[in-house]
């Protein structure tokens, strides 16, 4: 198995194709990336933008130039040394166009003897297969046209089932395999599984040998070629049989580097029966960036987000979000799990289902692996709704007595799209007390991750999983690794940021409390921000608390204030000048913690992702804010001078975190024995608490700073030094090049120049 030493991830788009990304080869091999990691590269709906949407995997996506040009940049890659790592989605497919999806077209034509209706999960049973695509008034089917051999409804277009063509628009749809429906209908009525709530996205079932085969075909001669050296797996909770599935996958590549999108809730364990190599890295994310929180800081942070009227019960938060979730967005879902559940009647099946889904305490199980889970949740319900006991014990019993069975299968695969619509995408932005904590694979109600934490847990990852990727920007994270550690500064100043908030709210507060809180972190995190991404981001923000507004329930006033609000803030000359002070004193301390949390993310056990462009400072937002192009001919230019021997200073350049990410991930690829163990170490002295240190083999040592406003307020290092492994031969600081002083070197003199440094014992 050739596992990469890094990763540095590529979001292709048709503006950014193959061979762009061929262009960038050089580059990479001269940052020291290991592989380059995209995207989802099978053919997806037209336009989109981040190719999850696919449509064909039976072919690589002519928009990004097609297997000839994929077949190009491959053989790029591999002349160059580094790998390839290909994203791929098992769990669904895009059927927002059914025309360009040939196995939903058919399935649309021919109904359940279609040649690929054993391709999707469609229940039959309960009749036509319901599209949700008309609008809400009764007489949308009066706007339904016959063109040919398709039904038509404005842009939508649909296939007529052989000898079904004749009569009026409606009479050729009445005769039809499926039916066309309103939104509002499909959500509570939908009979073929989903992606969440994406209707456009059809889940399919790759349980089934036939449609394995077919939907990873290409993707597998790809990787038996040699040209595919990693796969990148999406949302595996969401197949039947996510260890089954890992397992078949591993089978039909043995030797390429698995990774799989599995979040995992902190002390949650990966199933060690999935011959996987580990996660996409949200775990790492969290301990990583959760060590330059100052804990001390929490009941500040509390006190602030009351007196504005935010609740600070987070588990509250997220049992009223969940719940929203299964009494709207997946109604269908849970009436589907319900009606399998025997012997109950239906309200109280339904209730049962739904309870335990939200009480689940972590994202599902994999029965008849990790049972504790399952009965927790159980607990949990028994204990809060004793009046449901009756169903309960059906729903325990059938569940337990028969773990691969449908019931089972169903309500495992729709806790995890509970979870993760209700606390991920709706409680993160409801619960706004600190924001740097809303983060995928982190717990809000959890402030900060302590020295003596973060070690065991790197530990324990190097001992179980040390081949996992460590991230610290996705496409998928709520904000940028560098918007984190700027927040994370707040932590520091709890009390002047708290100061500072009460009076800008009372200036020009948002009208909704969450929202308000959470508007002002983001201006401090992301400043500078023009207002159009600041709208984009707040419109998002405000419709995914759902709180005063939804994606589809619009408050047009709110809506309009939230959208006034950016022009507002920042056309206020004062109150602008005043916020820009206020990022001004935090932003040395967030470069500090930004340089921090990618040294250790680089150095520590696990593989290191690189997202796209954070090489150099990035304050992106949620996506698709994080999905901005990047300007790589200004990080070639960077990286020329660094390679000349250019030690840049700490500015807002970013040229010293390219710095970092440059050395450190030239050392992992060109001595990866030096990155094997883990040794917690120990500063000593009066500012210890401010320096984090580890060695990984006995001859590399990293150092970085955490805390710095607090390191700063109390005068520098003073005399605290850092014991170093013992051993023959000189210490060597690989970002700046010089040697150390001694094993037992001064802090003020190790980290005078940057708040970090990568040690390594001997000849460079």
């Amino acid at each position: 198995m050739t596992i990469p030493s890094s990763t540095y991830r590529i979001q292709f788009r048709p503006e950014f194709t193959f061979a762009d990304a061929a262009g960038l080869v050089d580059y990479l091999d001269r940052l020291g990336v290991g592989a380059l990691y995209a995207s989802p590269v099978l053919d997806a709906a037209p336009g989109s933008t981040h190719g999850y949407d696919v449509v064909d995997p039976t072919r690589a996506r002519p928009a990004l130039g097609g297997e000839e040009q994929r077949a190009v940049l491959a053989g790029l890659l591999k002349q160059a040394g580094l790998g390839l790592v290909v994203d791929i989605v098992p769990n669904h497919l895009s059927v927002e166009v059914p025309h360009v999806n040939p196995w939903w077209w058919d399935v649309l034509k021919h109904g359940p003897e279609s040649a690929h209706a054993a391709y999707f999960d469609v229940d039959w049973s309960r009749g036509r297969l319901l599209l949700p695509v008309l609008g809400e008034e009764d007489a949308a089917l009066d706007d339904l046209a016959v063109d040919g051999d398709e039904l038509t409804y404005y842009d939508h277009r649909f296939p007529v089932a052989p000898g079904t063509g004749g009569g009026t628009a409606r009479e050729v749809h009445d005769r039809q395999h499926y039916e066309l429906v309103s939104w509002r209908r499909g959500n509570a009525e939908l009979n073929y599984r989903r992606f969440f709530d994406i209707t456009t996205l059809a889940a399919a079932r790759v349980e089934e040998q036939e449609v394995f085969e077919a939907t990873h075909r290409e993707v597998l001669r790809w990787v038996a070629s040699g040209e595919v050296t990693g796969l990148r797996v999406d949302h595996p909770d969401g197949l039947a049989d996510p260890g089954g599935y890992a397992r078949q996958l591993r089978e039909a590549a043995p030797g390429a580097w698995l990774v799989v999108e599995k979040i995992l809730h902190p002390g949650e364990e990966l199933p060690a029966s999935w011959p996987v190599d580990g996660t996409t890295g949200y775990d790492a994310l969290r301990e990583i960036s959760g060590v330059f929180v100052d804990a001390a800081a929490e009941q500040e942070f509390t006190d602030l987000a009351e007196k504005l009227g935010v609740s600070t019960d987070f588990h509250a938060v997220q049992e009223e979000t969940r719940r929203l979730v299964t009494d709207t967005i997946l109604v269908a879902e849970v009436r589907r799990i319900a009606a399998l559940v025997r012997g109950v009647d239906e309200e109280s099946a339904r209730a049962a289902v739904a309870e335990v889904m939200i009480a689940f305490p972590v994202y599902r199980s994999y029965l008849p692996e990790g049972g504790a889970h399952w009965a927790e949740a159980i607990r949990r319900v028994r204990s809060a709704r004793p009046d449901l006991a009756p169903a309960l014990d059906a729903l325990d019993r059938q569940v337990r007595e028969d773990p691969r069975g449908e019931l089972a299968t169903r309500i495992q695969q729709t806790s995890g799209m509970v979870v993760a619509k209700g606390t991920e995408d709706t409680a993160f932005y409801r619960y706004s007390r600190f924001a740097a904590l809303n983060e995928v694979g982190g717990s809000p109600d959890r402030f900060g991750v302590g020295v003596d934490e973060f070690h065991a847990l790197a530990a324990a990852r190097d001992a179980g999983w040390p081949a996992t990727m460590t991230t610290l920007t996705t496409h998928d994270t709520k904000r940028s690794e560098d918007v984190r550690a700027r927040l994370a500064v707040l932590s520091e100043v709890p009390e002047e940021f708290g100061e500072a908030v009460r009076r800008w709210s009372a200036r020009r507060g948002l009208p909704e409390p969450t929202l308000d809180l959470l508007a002002w972190q983001t201006l401090v995190g992301a400043w500078p921000i023009g207002p159009d991404r600041l709208r984009d981001y707040l419109d998002k923000a405000s419709k995914e608390a759902k709180v005063r507004t939804t994606w589809v329930d619009h408050d047009e006033e709110f809506e309009r204030a939230v959208a006034a609000w950016p022009d507002e803030v920042l056309g206020d000359a004062e109150l602008a000048g005043e916020v820009e002070r206020f990022v001004s004193r935090v932003t040395p301390a967030g470069w500090s913690n930004s340089l921090g949390q990618k040294l250790l993310q680089l150095t520590s056990p696990g593989v290191p992702d690189v997202y796209q462009g954070t090489e150099l400072w990035d304050l992106s937002l949620v996506d698709p804010d994080n999905r901005r192009p990047v300007d790589h001919d200004a990080r070639r230019a960077i990286l020329d001078r660094v390679t000349a021997g250019e030690l840049p200073p700490v500015d807002d350049s970013g040229a010293a975190k390219l710095l970092v990410v440059h050395r450190a991930l030239l050392l992992r690829r060109e001595r990866p024995e030096l990155f094997s163990g883990y040794r917690p170490l120990r500063a000593e002295g009066e500012a210890a608490r401010h320096a984090l240190a580890f060695s990984r083999s006995p001859g590399l040592v990293t150092v970085v700073t955490r805390l710095p406003v607090g390191l700063d307020a109390r005068g520098g290092w003073g005399d605290t030094v850092l014991p170093l492994p013992a051993g023959p031969g000189t210490w060597t600081d690989v970002i700046t090049g010089r040697e150390v002083d001694g094993d037992c070197p001064a802090l003020a003199g190790l980290l005078d120049r940057y708040p970090v440094a990568l040690l390594v014992r001997g000849d460079l």
